[in-house]
């Protein structure tokens, strides 16, 4: 969606101006589409008849650059993909999460040391993003809604941050992991015991 918007946007535009404009928004980071696969994707739009081929020009030795528009079929994906994003919640894979599911593993010391260490990772990108959103680059060179995404990422660093905090100061407590009622449940106890000869750290 990323690509084919930005054309819509842009064009008639070269690849190498969306993948400048893509970048500038540090889109690697959070959109899943990474600089070296632009002209890959554009190639494979303009396959499925999502964009068009307008020209090609060529300066001296430098390759030759494609410029790229948006066809009837694209306009039409592109507003479907944009309104199926915006009305539905679409939770990504997040490897911490995988790890934090087997929390019981760690010792508890070095587990709440974690924590609190990824509060402070969470609350510096937190600073880092703040300072770009109080910079000329966000105030005078980006439309307002850029800014509001920005916002949109402290907002969520500083409440991650928080929440470490918080386990954290659960898990130096020594409240159970694995309360009596659920470690009777049938499936639990494999926390306890790892079936492969050698003790998982207990719950308590």
């Amino acid at each position: 969606m990323m690509i084919l918007g930005l054309v819509r946007w842009m064009q008639p535009v070269h690849g190498y101006d969306v993948r400048r404009e893509l970048l500038s928004w540090s889109a690697d980071k959070w959109a899943n589409v990474q600089p070296g696969s632009i002209y890959h994707a554009l190639r494979k739009l303009t396959e499925e008849g999502l964009l068009r081929e307008v020209a090609t020009e060529q300066v001296g030795g430098r390759p030759a650059r494609t410029t790229y528009e948006v066809t009837a079929k694209g306009e039409d994906e592109f507003e479907t993909l944009l309104r199926g994003q915006w009305w539905h919640v679409h939770q990504q894979p997040d490897p911490f999460l995988a790890a934090f599911s087997f929390l019981p593993a760690l010792p508890r010391q070095e587990a709440a040391a974690a924590l609190r260490n990824r509060a402070n990772l969470m609350r510096a990108s937190a600073e880092s993003t703040r300072a770009s959103l109080e910079s000329d680059w966000i105030r005078v060179s980006k439309p307002a809604h850029v800014a509001w995404m920005f916002e949109l990422w402290v907002a969520r660093a500083e409440a991650e941050a928080a929440w470490c905090e918080q386990i954290a100061e659960r898990i130096d407590s020594g409240v159970s992991y694995l309360p009596d009622e659920v470690a009777e449940a049938e499936g639990w106890n494999g926390w306890r015991e790892s079936g492969h000869g050698g003790r998982q750290p207990t719950a308590e």
